[in-house]
C-alpha cells in the first residue's frame, strides 16, 4: 500500500528518496558496445537473437513491411496519430531558432548560424509495451529542425517484425530508416555504425538501464539528449480534488515500470487517505497490475504538507519529470514552479494528455535533472556555429587591446598575431 507521510514528521531522506535501479550493468554494456563496434551487423544479429529472441531477415524495415504494417493498422488509429502529429508540429514549430548577424560597427561583421545535425538516431523502447507516441515525439522535432536523415531503432517482436503501430507512427512522423534492434546493441549500432545502420551524430530517446548506460558510455563520440531514469509523476492537489481522478493519474505512471514513482503532495489529510483507498480500489483493474503494484508499494508516497505553497516547494525540491497541479486557478501558482519537466495545469489535464495528444514533448528529464535540463525539443537537433569578420582598419582599432590582454595571460604569440598585422 502507498505510504502516507507528513512533511516535517518524517526525515527528509524519506520524503525526497528516489527509486533507482540497483543492478550494475557498466561492464556488460561496455562489452556489447565493443562487440558491435568491432563486428557490426554480425554482433547486432547475435544480440537480437539473444535478448529479443528474434532473427529478422533484414535488420532494417523494408518498404514491403511498412506497407504490410499500414494495411494492418486500424484507420481510426492512424487518424489519431495524424491528429497528435499535427499538435506536436504546431508546438515544436515555435521552438525553431534563427541565425543572426550583427554589423552595426564599421568593418566588423559577427553572426551565428543555426545548423541541424546531419543524422539523428532515435531510440524507441519495446519490451513490455510498444510506444508509438515516442516515435512522434522524437521524430517530429528532428524533422522540424531540418535533420537530413532520421534513423529510428526499436526492438523487433518474436516474428522479427516491428509492431505495426510503431511503423504507422514512423510513417506519419517521417522517419527515414527503421532499424530492428533494441537495448545497448542498438545504441552501439547508432553510435559506431554497422553495415546496415548508418553512424549518427546524436542519439535521443528513453530506454531501460542498459540503454541509459550505453548512452552514457558513447557520449563524446556522439551527442545524446539525456540519461533517462524511471518514469515519474508528482501531483500537487488541494483538498477539493477528486480522489479517484488523482489516484488514476498516479497509477498512469506506476504502470510504466516497477521502478517508476508516483507521488502525491497535498495540504489535506482527508484527500491523502481517500487517494490511498482509491489506489487500492483501482489498481486491481489494471492490465499491468503486477507492475503497478510493485511500483506503488516500493516507490509511491503521499506527502501531507502544511499548505499549497509548501507543497509546491516540496515539488520543486523533487523536480519531477511530470508535475500535475490539481487546483483551482492553477496559473496563480505557475510562476512558483521552478523545477519540473512538464507541468499539467488544473483539474482536467491528466498527464496522459501530454503523453499522447496535447503537443508538448513527453521525452523529459528525470531523477531530479529538471533542475538543470529541459524536455526534448528542436534545440536538441541543431548546433550553432559562430563567425567573425574584421577589416584591417577595424582590427587596428582594437589590436593594442588584444595584445595587452594576451600579454596579461602570458601568451605572447597571441599578442604577436594581432600586432603583426599592424606592421607595414
Amino acid at each position: 500500500m502507498i505510504r502516507i507521510m507528513k512533511y516535517g514528521e518524517v526525515p527528509n531522506s524519506e520524503i525526497f528518496a528516489r527509486s533507482m535501479p540497483t543492478m550494475n550493468v557498466t561492464d556488460k554494456v561496455a562489452d556489447i558496445l565493443r562487440n558491435v563496434k568491432e563486428r557490426g551487423d554480425e554482433a547486432l544479429r547475435e544480440y537480437t537473437a539473444k535478448f529479443d529472441h528474434a532473427t529478422p531477415e533484414s535488420l532494417t524495415v523494408t518498404p514491403e513491411e511498412m506497407q504490410e504494417a499500414l494495411a494492418a493498422t486500424d484507420p481510426d488509429f492512424i487518424r489519431i496519430l495524424e491528429r497528435a502529429a499535427a499538435n506536436i508540429r504546431k508546438f515544436h514549430s515555435r521552438q525553431v531558432r534563427n541565425s543572426f548577424i550583427i554589423n552595426d560597427e564599421d568593418g566588423i561583421i559577427m553572426g551565428q548560424k543555426v545548423i541541424p545535425v546531419d543524422r539523428a538516431g532515435l531510440y524507441v523502447p519495446g519490451g513490455t509495451a510498444a510506444y508509438p507516441s515516442s516515435v512522434l515525439m522524437d521524430v517530429i522535432p528532428a524533422k522540424i529542425a531540418g535533420v537530413k536523415e532520421v534513423i529510428l531503432s526499436t526492438p523487433p517482436g518474436l516474428d522479427g517484425k516491428i509492431n505495426p503501430a510503431i511503423l504507422a507512427a514512423a510513417k506519419v512522423a517521417g522517419a527515414d530508416k527503421i532499424v530492428k534492434a533494441g537495448g545497448a546493441q542498438a545504441i552501439a549500432a547508432l553510435a559506431f555504425g554497422t553495415e546496415s545502420v548508418p553512424k549518427v551524430d546524436k542519439i535521443v530517446g528513453p530506454g531501460n538501464m542498459f540503454v541509459a548506460e550505453a548512452k552514457r558510455q558513447v557520449y563524446g563520440m556522439v551527442s545524446i539528449d539525456m540519461i533517462a531514469g524511471p518514469s515519474e509523476i508528482l501531483v500537487v492537489a488541494d483538498g477539493a480534488s477528486n480522489a479517484a481522478q488523482v489516484a488514476a493519474d498516479l497509477l498512469s505512471q506506476a504502470e510504466h515500470d516497477k521502478v517508476s514513482s508516483a507521488v502525491l503532495v497535498t495540504d489535506s489529510q482527508a484527500l491523502a487517505e481517500a487517494v490511498q483507498a482509491e489506489i487500492e480500489r483501482q489498481i486491481p483493474q489494471l492490465i499491468r497490475y503486477a507492475i503497478a503494484r510493485e511500483s506503488v508499494d516500493n516507490n509511491g508516497k503521499i506527502i501531507v504538507a502544511e499548505d499549497l505553497r509548501a507543497a509546491i516547494e516540496i515539488a520543486n525540491e523533487i523536480a519531477p519529470e511530470h508535475l500535475e497541479l490539481c487546483v483551482d486557478n492553477p496559473f496563480d501558482y505557475l510562476d512558483s514552479i521552478r523545477h519540473a519537466g512538464s507541468v499539467f495545469l488544473g483539474r482536467n489535464c491528466p498527464e496522459a494528455l501530454g503523453d499522447y495528444l496535447a503537443g508538448p514533448n513527453h521525452t523529459l528529464p528525470t531523477q531530479g535533472t529538471a533542475r538543470f535540463s529541459s524536455p526534448l525539443s528542436v534545440d536538441d537537433f541543431v548546433k550553432k556555429t559562430q563567425y567573425t569578420y574584421y577589416t584591417k582598419d577595424a582590427l587596428a582599432r582594437v589590436a593594442q587591446d588584444v595584445a595587452a590582454f594576451a600579454e596579461k595571460e602570458g601568451l605572447t604569440g597571441h599578442a604577436r598575431s594581432a600586432m603583426i598585422r599592424m606592421e607595414d
